[in-house]
């Protein structure tokens, strides 16, 4: 890892993989959101018998984060135990998108392999509150 505050923002996203509710897939994920204050805010996925209900854990650190008042964002960590570093899932890149904007996403998996994104490489062509605003329908 590049930096002592990637590695720590990964280190953090490790810590919250392992309170992941994952009981159908077994696919465990943890994530660290690091607001412009330096909070570091954490989540994992939770899992639903009815999938659709399912949360990823991107999803969950954002609405944590939001939650609790964070709105400016400086830089995501996602880390999986997979053998290839797993990116956001659509949902969760639309998501990050819209609230966080074109933050650094660090993929790590157990191994201790990493590899840092610009958002915009992750999700080139969103869609955002813009579109809507050219159509007199945002809120």
């Amino acid at each position: 890892m590049s930096t002592k505050v990637e590695y720590e923002l990964v280190e953090a996203a490790i810590d919250a993989r392992n309170c992941a509710l994952a009981q159908f897939s077994k696919f465990c994920v943890g994530a660290a959101l690091e607001a412009e204050d330096g909070t570091v805010y954490t989540g994992c996925n939770i899992e639903s018998a009815a999938y659709e209900l399912t949360m990823c854990a991107e999803r969950v650190t954002i609405w944590k984060a939001l939650s609790e008042g964070a709105r400016r964002f400086k830089r995501l960590a996602v880390v999986a135990d997979t053998e290839r570093l797993t990116p956001p899932c659509g949902a969760c890149r639309q998501i990050i998108w819209e609230f966080c904007g074109d933050i650094p996403v660090t993929l790590a998996n157990l191994r201790g392999e990493t590899e840092t994104l610009q958002m915009a490489d992750l999700l080139p062509r969103p869609f955002d509150a813009q579109f809507l605003e050219e159509t007199g329908n945002a809120g």
